[in-house]
């Protein structure tokens, strides 16, 4: 999964918003040893201290912890990461129903479309 960064918002957030979907998606499964912050910083062309500020946020919310001299580790933690997949699977639902909503669409247009294209893709 390419770093997909963009100058629209603040680079550390869109770092560790990567690194959740890196997670959740299993490319950096429960209890992975993460690159370093160097490698992961030279990976998304990024400063190491952007990085770093992204990781740290990260380790406060728990998706990620440090062992002193071994590095960092994604969570054991499965609940953490499904509520996780559920947080970050709302913020994109709710986006694409405020555009939705925002083009004129009426709640039934917007279920119709979406039963459609669930249809079209399983």
């Amino acid at each position: 999964m390419p770093w997909n960064l963009t100058s629209d918002r603040p680079i550390y957030a869109q770092l560790i918003e990567q690194m959740e979907l890196k997670i959740c998606s299993g490319i950096y499964p429960l209890g992975f040893k993460l690159p370093s912050v160097r490698d992961l910083a030279r990976e998304a062309s990024v400063n190491p201290n952007t990085m770093q500020r992204a990781l740290a946020r990260l380790e406060e919310s728990g998706l990620v912890y440090s062992v002193r001299t071994s590095g960092r580790f994604v969570t054991e933690d499965k609940n953490m990461i499904k509520e996780t997949k559920k947080r970050l699977a709302r913020e994109q639902v709710n986006e694409f129903l405020k555009k939705m909503l925002d083009l004129g669409f009426e709640r039934e247009d917007i279920l119709s479309m979406l039963g459609d294209m669930l249809k079209e893709m399983i």
